[in-house]
């Protein structure tokens, strides 16, 4: 049984950025029907609402989104910037070239969305600046010493803002998303890694705690339905 009181670090299975197989495909599709059966995307979109006052006037809005995976949140946002009719330039950012293929292949109807493969710690990513950055369901993959780091970066790389939508750990969240996983049949790396991703991410206390050692003042912090935290660093 995990010890909710902490952080897990057992790493994932999806932590290994040289995975490239039709299970890795299979896990991505699973995720993105969790995601949005249990309104996955939502604290972004909400978040998005949020700063839209502060969008630059005259040129797309510059985004990128950190461990993007699948892309699946992107095609969300581009979804709603088309809707209010607000040009985007939208990059994914991701260690793994088999996450970076998948995605784009998804995202072969949306121009306004580009990837680009980069090791987030390296000064050549560091050195580029964004009106947002936007980390959904990929900041628990770090220990918290990196952690702290990262978040520092983001808000210093970020002009307008920094959004995370990421993962509440509760028993609740944990034992309802291992069930879930297995009587529905997922893959061996969603029944693996969905239930260790609740038991690796964060408490309200959490955040509180990386964000001051971080030295990050200006945020909010809110509860999302299901079992998601939202938060927005200004």
């Amino acid at each position: 049984m995990p010890d909710f009181t902490r952080r897990a670090t057992e790493e994932e299975l999806m932590d290994d950025h040289s995975l490239a197989t039709d299970a890795l495909r299979q896990n991505l599709d699973e995720l993105e029907t969790i995601n949005t059966w249990l309104g996955g995307y939502a604290p972004v979109l909400n978040a998005l609402e949020r700063l839209r006052p502060q969008f630059p006037a005259g040129r797309p809005l510059r985004l990128a989104d950190l461990g993007s995976g699948g892309g699946d949140t992107l095609r969300h946002m581009a979804r709603w910037a088309r809707r209010r009719k607000i040009p985007v330039e939208l990059i994914g950012i991701d260690a793994n070239a088999f996450m970076l293929d998948y995605a784009a292949d998804k995202a072969r109807e949306f121009p306004e969305i580009s990837f680009q493969q980069y090791d987030i710690f390296s000064p050549a990513f560091q050195q580029q600046s964004f009106d947002l950055i936007t980390c959904s369901l990929f900041l628990h993959h770090f220990p918290d010493e990196a952690l702290t780091q990262l978040l520092a970066q983001c808000r210093a790389q970020a002009t307008i803002g920094v959004i995370i939508n990421d993962l509440h750990r509760h028993p609740l969240a944990y034992y309802s998303i291992k069930w879930i996983t297995r009587l529905f049949g997922g893959s061996h790396l969603v029944q693996n890694d969905a239930p260790l991703s609740v038991a690796r991410s964060f408490s309200r206390q959490d955040w509180q705690r990386l964000l001051q050692q971080a030295g990050i003042k200006r945020y909010s912090l809110r509860w999302r339905w299901a079992f998601r935290w939202q938060v927005v660093i200004w």
